[in-house]
């Protein structure tokens, strides 16, 4: 490779970005960006969404990865290319792969939805092989590690390269040209950092005065931890409710473009996202997966804005598994205070359970779950008991009567490791 082809790749600036434009041209979609009233009546700001749930493979995914193996020379073509998914990024290569004549093998772990699998395979057709490895994603990037290693392969990371930053930035450059001007507060989801850098990288330099949000779940805030440690560091805990977002270590090459922009970092809770994906699809008919629904989650809650303001979120994909609505709707119940647990011992004796309905609940309480646990011996036995309220200040009253009730009742806090067996 020439020297001056190695510096090209190795940086990532609004030249870079504005180039990847080009390559994409023809290739990914021109995505909507639709004004949303909610959320507009919600902060009194002018809020738009970027549709990107709307691109080929419902991510953004794909601008990062074709931007990347459209560079390769012929031979690095010709030995073919390799990633790891946990299914968006996967789906963006394999339609690279097909549209350039590119063969590719994206290794996935089994806890990748069969959906996402299939959807990888259709659009890379015979260009892909699809290659289940592992219980995780550290298994499957491991094995892709190795393959690309052993083979000469070249592997496409998912965010921590400047030809994927470079392609994800072009998201910036579509919708300053669809809003005829640069937003006043532009908010976007975080995981690895690919598409905060290159939106943040572009926009601090063709356009300063935008402020910049970043988003990350609250159980996954790696970028912050970075930035505060000045490195990326490796999280000990993470919630992976946020698939999309749900990163332990972000990258070398995004930390310091995001660091240099000076983004502002927050993070919301898994439950209110799962609260904002219930009114995206309820009332605004759109479909998010947990990582897309970030940005409008924070918005008017973790990121204030002023009214008049013009703002921007990046509804970043809408990969989600119908089967998992039911999580969320008990994700999102737990987190505005409408649902609870409870260990109940009952007397074994004819009249105990009626007892309980009658003295403990409230007119618009509701048993959503009534399971035993164990008989402790032929007089008791504790039932583990899920109970929906009608309105969050009617926990008090709930209490008070359970208080006085001649049962032993324990409350499962939300925050205690045994609550993570409950949903």
């Amino acid at each position: 490779m020439q020297g001056s082809e190695t510096v090209a790749r190795s940086i990532v600036d609004a030249s870079a970005v504005e180039q990847a434009v080009g390559r994409l041209d023809g290739v990914a979609l021109r995505t909507p960006l639709q004004r949303n009233p909610r959320l507009s009546a919600r902060t009194g700001a002018d809020v738009w969404l970027k549709r990107e749930d709307l691109q080929i493979g419902r991510s953004y995914k794909l601008r990062g990865a074709y931007n990347l193996i459209a560079q390769l020379s012929d031979a690095e073509k010709k030995a073919g290319v390799v990633c790891a998914s946990a299914g968006n990024h996967g789906q963006g290569l394999a339609y690279s792969c097909h549209a350039l004549g590119v063969h590719g093998r994206v290794y996935v772990p089994r806890t990748t939805p069969r959906q996402k699998r299939d959807r990888i395979a259709a659009l890379g057709g015979s260009q892909v092989e699809v290659i289940i490895t592992g219980d995780s994603y550290d298994d499957a990037a491991a094995a892709a590690l190795a393959e690309a290693a052993a083979t000469g392969a070249t592997l496409v990371p998912a965010f921590d390269d400047p030809r994927t930053v470079a392609g994800q930035g072009t998201v910036a450059v579509e919708l300053v040209e669809q809003l005829g001007q640069a937003p006043d507060v532009l908010v976007v989801p975080v995981g690895g950092g690919g598409l905060i850098a290159g939106v943040a990288t572009y926009l601090a330099e063709r356009h300063p005065g935008v402020r910049i949000v970043g988003v990350e779940p609250a159980g996954a805030a790696s970028m912050a931890a970075a930035l505060a440690a000045g490195e990326p560091v490796t999280l000990e805990q993470l919630d992976s409710f946020v698939d999309g977002a749900a990163v332990r270590r972000v990258g070398a090459v995004t930390l310091p473009l995001v660091a240099a922009a000076e983004v502002e970092m927050t993070s919301v809770p898994e439950g209110l996202v799962c609260s904002e994906m219930l009114e995206l699809y309820q009332t605004d008919g759109l479909i998010a997966e947990p990582a897309g629904a970030l940005s409008a989650a924070a918005l008017g809650r973790a990121v204030a804005v002023k009214p008049g303001e013009t703002v921007v979120c990046l509804l970043s994909g809408g990969n989600n598994d119908v089967s998992r609505y039911g999580e969320i709707l008990e994700r999102s119940l737990v987190h505005e205070g409408l649902k609870h647990y409870f260990l109940v011992t009952f007397p074994q004796e004819p009249g105990a359970l009626r007892q309980f309905l009658d003295q403990v609940l409230g007119i618009d309480d509701d048993i959503t779950l009534f399971e035993y646990v164990k008989r402790n011996n032929r007089e008791t036995g504790v039932a583990l008991v899920g109970i929906e309220i009608g309105r969050p200040g009617d926990l008090a009253g709930l209490l008070e009567r359970m208080e006085a009730a001649p049962l032993t009742i324990e409350r499962i806090d939300p925050g205690s490791p045994e609550f993570r067996f409950l949903i």
